[in-house]
């Protein structure tokens, strides 16, 4: 069943208002939107994405002045990454209001929070009247998707109308932070770790979860496999290792080794990470779509966005 892309925003938020789903784009991968205040409706971006009620969404708004809405503290670590980061790709846990069901955070005290950086999903929360939940707009662990047209070849049927912003700028999720009892990064994304120590100082590391059993996550997108394409993905196979069959690969600037690929995506030639953010489940995305037997990738520079990027494809190479 086709879904209808286009650039209505009146009628996005009305069905928004009514409990409907959008996929709505951002600066990081499009979300599916829903109002974050009616149960109902967040129980429809659960059914939609066949998610798991143990992983919480992050709610979007508009600006500040509607924190009260969602949290009941805006600590002075938060106003200080506010001001650097936010319109950004950063979502901060802080202590959720009344108003926001459990589901949201899937029972757990703290809800995410954040500001997009994309003037249409702006636009949108604030013509729907209300805070917005928004997950990546693809069916639980997929690819994220990075225009609307890739909302459409996996959700058609199950989202109301998709608005169309053009490709995400930064191409990645948005980086997850707890601000207590001790600052800790608990998912790396579009803001980097080097970035945030600049503002925050000192930031813990939470280990990401290693079981995929039915409990609480503290944060989206921290489960063993994520992001994943239907195609077995190797990160970084050693050169004695044969690959047979058709193979293709997805590499930052060059292609590894003397290895011969049936296809090929090099994310930047000029070594930005920035490009090979942008470009990085797009590319990963048509390489699923070729019928391949596997897809080689190779692990980015351990550092800014390389970080983020490095954790997608732990995520997407873990074991189904």
């Amino acid at each position: 069943m086709a879904c209808e892309i286009g650039t209505d925003l009146e009628r996005a938020a009305d069905i928004i208002r009514r409990g409907g789903l959008v996929g709505m784009p951002t600066e990081t991968v499009y979300g599916l939107a829903a109002n974050a205040l009616d149960p109902q409706a967040v129980a429809r971006i659960f059914e939609a994405k066949e998610r798991p009620a143990f992983d919480p969404l992050i709610v979007h708004i508009p600006d500040v002045s509607w924190m009260p809405r969602v949290a009941t503290e805006f600590p002075d670590l938060g106003q200080r990454l506010a001001a650097r980061f936010w319109p950004g790709p950063l979502t901060m846990l802080l202590p959720k209001a009344a108003a926001v069901p459990d589901l949201v955070t899937s029972g757990l005290p703290e809800v995410g929070v954040r500001i997009p950086d994309h003037s249409m999903a702006i636009t949108l929360i604030r013509t729907s009247e209300c805070p917005v939940a928004a997950p990546s707009a693809n069916l639980f662990g997929r690819i994220s998707p990075t225009t609307a047209q890739h909302v459409a070849d996996q959700l058609a049927g199950r989202v109301d109308y998709i608005l169309d912003g053009g490709p995400c700028g930064v191409g990645v999720e948005s980086t997850v932070v707890r601000l207590s009892p001790r600052p800790a990064l608990l998912r790396p994304g579009g803001v980097s770790l080097e970035d945030l120590i600049k503002v925050a100082g000192a930031l813990e590391i939470e280990a990401s979860t290693d079981h995929p059993g039915e409990v609480a996550q503290s944060a989206p997108g921290m489960l063993p496999q994520h992001y994943a394409p239907r195609t077995p993905l190797i990160l970084d196979p050693p050169a004695e290792r044969v690959l047979g069959g058709r193979w293709g690969v997805l590499c930052f600037q060059r292609l590894p080794g003397e290895r011969e690929f049936c296809a090929q995506e090099i994310l930047s030639p000029e070594g930005s990470l920035t490009d090979a953010a942008a470009n990085f489940f797009a590319a990963l995305r048509r390489l699923d779509e070729l019928g391949l037997d596997g897809i080689v990738a190779e692990s980015f520079p351990e550092a800014g966005l390389g970080r983020a990027l490095n954790d997608r494809l732990r995520r997407a190479a873990a074991p189904k």
